[in-house]
């Protein structure tokens, strides 16, 4: 026999269907609102007040999708290497975002896990994966995901991800896992009828937000909580990317995220291992990372809009919706940044209508995720285009050095290392056809207020949007797309190699520019890093100390003393005397 047991507050009656049998369950006298019993094992549905059969919340795997019955796995069964692994630090680190279903072809863990020694190859530390919680359909990018305890069954499951984890392990690079405490899809997602998992008092861009602060909520932030350790825990994941925590809005004393920070620093004691939290916030607050003991939340690092915002504007010249802050002087914005942080640091903010933000202390550059491309800042435009779609090698070039020799703890996404010719699209597979079609009408309508044609935007539910952002690994191999991906492996062994292209600390950065010609020397310790983004010839560039050779080069360049002669879209990374 099985005990199962389901936090339903609310119910006058619990049962569990196991095979199509069914088993009363009694309430649990020691927890106010738990029901627990005994019944044969076998996969598993609950039934509330006699209605209609319900996935277990904290079920650990959805075989047959979100809407169908639970199973329960059993994590001690699996054999992992025994090869020691105690985890890595995230200070110094780089990070690769990947999505595993556009990754390969196959779009499971197994054919993830085959292109590893690719990124072991190209030098990065952490393999950061998009969400792999189970949402309606095959394809999604996974921020509709529902069940928060279990793994996508089309990427391959619980041991699936096991396997990726364990051969991610074996290879020395450490896996971080996004996950969305924030919001549940919009289909699949059958909390609401267990216990008030959602309040009204507070409302996000999806609805209801997650419960966090009103009545019910001690068993809200445990689920939620449980579900992060057992990440960590049995899937032995190193680090967890939290997206849009500023929409987990909690107005008790002790905030939600405090409190799994603390949770996680506990099970990295007790587990021997490096565990770490990231938060993907646009507060520009540095009490996310602050120190608990200082009155902040904990957290080891945040993904830094405002630095990409500087840099894409820088590159772009793009000045639409929120780049119009970071557009009207894009170098002395990206200056600032590299130099204090954030752009937004209680500085007027047009496209808010009002200030935002507050000073980034210094010293710890490193708990700020720098970063060219992400999956939002590519998927969220219009036709999913990647900056290689209208950028040239050297542009690319210019901000793959400036994101790797960063004081930020820099992030890749996937396919931006080779330039890939690939876009990366918002696709979608909801089996409901109403939310489909809804989903295909919304997308279309919010980009013609931008000037976009129905037809030009991608078809959200097609099987063609899946494969036109698969990535294609025939092109690393190809001209150009080899020569730029010879120079982020450069990139990465030069930070590995010369600690002062990695220092975090922010105040030990200056930054040379000139708006009007359009270049800008970084200097970090006895190294700059300069680039040349004029409309056309070459461009001399001090460098504050006399030249005393060249670590990188992509494009041409002379030196002359104290001073750099670079090519139209070249990039150099010297040393000085």
């Amino acid at each position: 026999m099985t005990e199962y047991e389901v936090w339903a507050p609310e119910a006058g009656r619990v049962d569990v269907e196991v095979e199509g049998s069914r088993f009363r369950l009694a309430p649990d006298p020691a927890r106010a609102g738990w029901w627990r019993g005994l019944a044969p094992a076998g996969d598993y549905a609950f039934r509330l007040d006699g209605g209609p059969p319900l996935p277990d919340p904290r079920s650990r795997r959805q075989p047959q999708g979100p809407d169908g019955p639970s199973r329960a796995v059993d994590h001690g069964a699996f054999r992992w290497s025994d090869t020691p692994w105690h985890g890595r630090p995230l200070p110094g680190a780089v990070l690769y975002e990947l999505h595993v279903g556009t990754f390969t072809p196959a779009g499971t863990f197994d054919a993830a896990a085959e292109r590893l020694d690719h990124l072991v190859e190209l030098g990065v530390d952490f393999v950061e994966l998009m969400p792999v919680c189970p949402f309606p359909g095959r394809y999604g990018w996974g921020y509709d995901g529902v069940s928060l305890w279990a793994v996508h069954e089309p990427y391959g499951g619980p041991e699936g991800l096991k396997r990726f984890v364990d051969t991610a392990h074996r290879k020395g690079l450490g896996v971080v896992l996004d996950v969305v405490h924030n919001h549940l899809g919009p289909s699949g997602n059958h909390l609401p009828a267990f216990g008030p998992y959602f309040t009204d008092r507070h409302h996000t861009p999806w609805g209801s937000a997650v419960n966090l602060d009103a009545p019910g909520s001690d068993e809200v932030r445990d689920y939620l909580i449980g579900s992060a350790l057992a990440w960590l825990r049995d899937y032995r994941i190193d680090g967890l990317r939290l997206d849009a925590v500023h929409a987990l809005v909690d107005d008790r004393a002790l905030h939600f995220l405090e409190q799994l920070a603390a949770e996680v620093d506990r099970l990295a004691v007790t587990s021997n291992r490096e565990l770490f939290l990231v938060a993907e916030s646009d507060r520009n607050d540095p009490r996310t990372t602050g120190p608990r003991q200082a009155g902040g939340q904990g957290l080891a690092a945040q993904w830094s809009d405002d630095f990409h915002h500087a840099l894409h504007t820088t590159l772009t010249g793009e000045s639409q919706g929120y780049y119009a802050d970071f557009a009207a002087e894009p170098l002395g914005a990206l200056a600032k940044v590299l130099t204090r942080g954030w752009f937004h640091d209680g500085s007027w903010s047009s496209f808010r209508g009002r200030h935002h933000g507050r000073p980034f202390p210094p010293a710890y550059g490193h708990r700020l995720l720098g970063y060219l491309q992400t999956h939002d800042q590519v998927g969220n435009r219009a036709i999913g285009d990647r900056l290689s779609a209208t950028l040239t090698p050297g542009r690319l070039a210019a901000g793959a050095a400036l994101v790797l020799t960063s004081p930020f703890t820099p992030m890749l996404f996937m396919g931006e290392e080779w330039g890939a010719a690939t876009p990366w699209q918002y696709f979608t597979d909801h089996t409901d056809p109403e939310l489909a079609e809804a989903v295909r009408r919304g997308r279309r309508r919010e980009f013609a207020e931008h000037g976009w044609r129905a037809e030009e935007v991608p078809d959200p539910q097609a099987a063609g949007t899946v494969l036109a952002s698969t990535l294609d690994w025939s092109e690393p191999a190809q001209h150009p797309h080899a020569e730029l991906l010879g120079w982020y492996r450069l990139l990465l062994r030069l930070r590995r190699t010369h600690p002062e292209l990695c220092d975090p600390d922010l105040a030990a950065v200056r930054v040379d520019h000139d708006e009007e010609l359009r270049w800008l020397v970084v200097h970090r310790g006895p190294y700059r890093i300069a680039v040349n983004l004029g409309a056309e010839g070459p461009r001399s560039v001090p460098l504050g100390a006399p030249y005393d050779g060249t670590l990188a080069v992509f494009g041409r360049c002379e030196a002359d003393g104290d001073s750099l002669e670079l090519a139209h879209n070249s990039t150099a990374v010297v040393r000085t005397g």
